[in-house]
C-alpha cells in the first residue's frame, strides 16, 4: 500500500491553478527549503517533494494522469498498487526530463541524445562537462537545414539560420546549457531556458544558477551535484564572510 500525495497541497495552489501560478509557488518554496537556507533535518525530503510535485503538475500529460488518479483516490488515502497500472510518484521522478547516462572516455568526443536533439561534444567539452558539471554552448543546424530552439523546443526548416525563433521570438534560440550530476552522472538540459522565456536574457549571462530550479538532482535527488555551482556558492559565501568581518572591524554593524 502507498499514499497518493496531494501535489496541489504541497505547492499550496488550487487544483485549477494555471502554469504561471504553479511556477511562482514552486520557485518560492524551492528557495524557502533550499538546504543552504532551511536547516531542518527534513530539508532534502521537503525539497524533493516540492520538486516532484512541480514537475508532475507542470507537464500537461503528467498532470492529466495525476488528476485521473487523484479523482479515484482522495489525497493521502492509501491505494493498492496491485489494482492499478499507474506508476508510483517515485517512478515519475526518474522520467521528468529528457536525460542520458553517457559513458565518457578520457580525451575522446561523445554523442549525447536528449529527446529530440543530439549533442556532439568535443573532447574538450566532454572534459569540461565532467569536471564542472555544466556546459554552455550554441547548437548549429544540421546538414538538412533543420533548426531547433532551446528556449521553446520548436523545430523548423529553413534555407539559412534565422535571427530569431519563429515560434517564441528568442534571439538566443541556439544556446543551450547542459548539466551533469556528479553523483549519478545523469546529463540533462537546463529547463531554465525553456521556463524563463521572455523574463531572462540567457545570452548576456543573466541566466539563473542551476540550483535555483534544481536544488536537488532531478534523477537521484541528491544535493550539491554540480561542482561549478558549488564553487560559485563557496565564493559567494566567502565574500559575504569577509565583508561581514570588515564591517565589524570598522564598527559598521
Amino acid at each position: 500500500m502507498e499514499q497518493l500525495p496531494d501535489y496541489y497541497a504541497v505547492l499550496g495552489v488550487d487544483v485549477n491553478a494555471p502554469p504561471d501560478v504553479m511556477k511562482k509557488a514552486f520557485k518560492h518554496l524551492a528557495l524557502q527549503y533550499h538546504p543552504d537556507v532551511y536547516k531542518g533535518a527534513d530539508a532534502e525530503e521537503k525539497t524533493r517533494e516540492i520538486l516532484l510535485a512541480y514537475k508532475t503538475l507542470s507537464d500537461p500529460a503528467r498532470r492529466r494522469t495525476y488528476d485521473l488518479s487523484r479523482s479515484k483516490y482522495t489525497p493521502g488515502r492509501s491505494m493498492s498498487t496491485e489494482k492499478t497500472t499507474d506508476r508510483s510518484p517515485d517512478a515519475y521522478h526518474t522520467t521528468l526530463h529528457a536525460s542520458a547516462f553517457p559513458i565518457f572516455s578520457d580525451d575522446a568526443p561523445a554523442q549525447i541524445d536528449l529527446g529530440d536533439i543530439t549533442y556532439l561534444l568535443s573532447a574538450t567539452e566532454v572534459r569540461r562537462l565532467k569536471e564542472q558539471g555544466m556546459l554552455r554552448g550554441a547548437k548549429m543546424a544540421s546538414a538538412t537545414g533543420t533548426y531547433y530552439c532551446h528556449r521553446c523546443h520548436h523545430q523548423w526548416q529553413a534555407g539559412s539560420p534565422p535571427t530569431i525563433c519563429p515560434h517564441c521570438q528568442a534571439r538566443d534560440w541556439r544556446e543551450y546549457l547542459l548539466l551533469r550530476c556528479q553523483h549519478c552522472q545523469v546529463v540533462f538540459e537546463s529547463e531554465q531556458i525553456r521556463y524563463e522565456i521572455g523574463s531572462l536574457h540567457y545570452g548576456d549571462n543573466s541566466l539563473c544558477p542551476p540550483y535555483e530550479l534544481f536544488p536537488l538532482c532531478p534523477s537521484c535527488g541528491k544535493a550539491r551535484w554540480c561542482p561549478a555551482e558549488e564553487e560559485r556558492l563557496w565564493n559567494v559565501r566567502d565574500r559575504a564572510t569577509r565583508k561581514a568581518k570588515w564591517r565589524r572591524r570598522f564598527g559598521l554593524e
